[in-house]
Formats: structure tokens, sequence, C-alpha cells
């Protein structure tokens, strides 16, 4: 039975992670006592004999702190932070990408969960330069409406605090000064050159993720049945999967995969200006769930167990 420690259990990734696996039969959660849980010596020791799995739901440098105190090579890291989503040591954690990335998660002892808007974005634009039907320097406008909750416990308590700020009551786009942190991963991972335009917006729901990335026709390599094809042939499921006529009456809901494990790729516009959709939940998919997906890989278990699909 592998021993599995989340470091980082009482944020909201973490929180998540842990109440999936809390049932399982396959793994054991083991911990570190509370009155040594910042000692570092405790923690090396937990992460260098004490677990078999490490799953990190720290901030980036937390992350790197607590990688560079692994000695041991037989410990597995599941990174949830963005601190190693480019780094080359680690496998990217997304295997419905092609089977190059799902044979590294099966086989690495590093592995960068995904971010979540970034999971949008790369499940959209990643096939087209792989397929090529566009161009690494093609410029891309990404736009990601999410819930509350991505922002974890500061903004959920902002979100659902009594006599809150008024202005909390639309949606807030953020990460204006287009350096938002998720760039450097959704621009490598996707096979670009050329970052793309990025705008995240908030808003007062708790859960739910919609990525949507607009695309001239002009600027493709064939037509938007091409991209159909491509979709339908890389996401046929259990947990990614492209849907034809997804929209609810004209309108695409963030919230439809809310609590979630899934994500659901749609295509839609006109002969000249597409726009290709994904829908998740920002902590299904988008983190906690992503996290269990490549912790089954790891211990050669169904690929969704415990997940809610």
């Amino acid at each position: 039975m592998q021993r599995v420690f989340i470091d980082g259990s009482a944020g909201t990734t973490g929180l998540r992670i842990g109440q999936r696996l809390a049932g399982r039969t396959d793994i054991e959660l083991v911990t570190i006592p509370e009155a040594l849980r910042k000692d570092p010596a405790a923690k090396a020791a937990m992460l260098n004999g004490g677990c078999d799995i490490a799953i990190l739901c720290l901030p980036d440098d937390a992350s790197r702190e607590a990688v560079a105190m692994i000695e041991s090579p037989d410990v597995t890291v599941l990174d949830t932070s963005t601190a190693h989503r480019t780094d080359p040591r680690f496998a990217y954690g997304f295997p419905e990408l092609s089977a190059a990335h799902r044979e590294a998660v099966l086989t690495s002892k590093r592995i960068a969960v995904p971010g979540c808007h970034a999971s949008g974005f790369i499940a959209l634009a990643y096939p087209l330069t792989e397929a090529g039907l566009i161009a690494p320097d093609t410029g891309l406008v990404c736009w990601s409406l999410t819930g509350y909750s991505g922002g974890g416990k500061k903004m959920i308590a902002q979100y659902e605090a009594e006599g809150r700020d008024a202005l909390l009551d639309a949606p807030r786009q953020y990460g204006i000064s287009q350096t938002h942190k998720h760039l450097k991963e959704m621009t490598a991972v996707a096979g670009l050159t050329t970052p793309p335009i990025f705008s995240p917006i908030v808003a007062d729901f708790y859960s739910g993720m919609e990525v949507t990335v607009g695309l001239f026709a002009r600027d493709l390599k064939g037509s938007p049945d091409d991209i159909r094809r491509v979709y339908a042939q890389k996401y046929a499921g259990p947990v990614v999967n492209y849907r034809e006529g997804a929209d609810e009456e004209g309108f695409l809901s963030a919230g439809s995969m809310s609590g979630k494990d899934g994500m659901e790729i749609s295509v839609h516009g006109n002969g000249e200006r597409i726009l290709l959709t994904a829908r998740f939940d920002n902590l299904g998919k988008g983190a906690s769930g992503a996290a269990v997906q490549c912790l089954n890989l790891v211990l050669g278990a169904g690929e969704t167990a415990g997940l809610d699909l």
C-alpha cells in the first residue's frame, strides 16, 4: 500500500484532494503531527522515507523548498503549484494531450499538476499546434470566466462575508497587466512562441470555469471542421470529452461543470471567427481532480477512481 502525504492539506486544493482520497483503501494517508507541522526536519523526514508519494499544495517558493529537501530517489512528487510547470525535470500532468504526456506521467517521479486557466487554454491550443492547424507564432486571444474559489481561502472569505464590498457583485477582470503567472505555462506547453492575450474574469459563483480562445479563420490552416475532427479524436474520455452542440440555447454557462472532475470541449462561431471553449471546474480538472487523476496513473489504479464525472 502506497503512503501519500498531502503537504498543504489545509488549503482549498489540499482539502479537496484529501476529501477525494479519504475513503480509498489502496493508499494510506500519512501526516506530520500538528506540533511539528512547521518543523523543517520533520518535513524532510516525511519527504525522505515517510511517504511514497508527496502531493504539494503550497505556494511556489514553499514548493521549491520542499522539492529541494528530497534526497530519496523513490519518492514521487505531484506539485500543484506554478513552480515547476515548465521545468523539464517535471512531467506535465495532462495525460490527454498525447501518448507522450501520458507516458511521462506514468513513469516520472516528478509531476507538475496543470494550472486551472492554463488547463483550458492548453486543451484547446495544443491540438492545433500539434496538428499544424495553426502556426506557433499565431496570436491568440483567451478569456476565462471562473468562480471565486479559485482565489483560495482569502478570496472565498471576501465573497462570502456579510456586508461585502459591492464591487464583488459584478464580474471582475484581472491580470490586466498581461503578466499573469499562467502565461508562461500556457505558451510553452501549447507549443506557441507568442503568448496569448489573456483576460481572466472572476465572478460571484463558487466554482466552475469557462475558457474560450478566439481564432480568425485566416490564421487557420484548415477549417473549423478540421478542428472538430482533431478534438473528437483526441478527447473521447473518460475525463475530457469533445461535445457537439454544447450550448444551452445559445448560452454557455461557466457553472455547467461545477462539482465535476471532467472537462467539456466545444467549437462555436462561424466560418470567419471561431470560438473554442473548454468548460470544467476550477477545483476539479483545474486543480484537485487533475491531481487525483495523475495520482491514479502513478498508482496504476483506475484513472477515474475517486473522481466525479
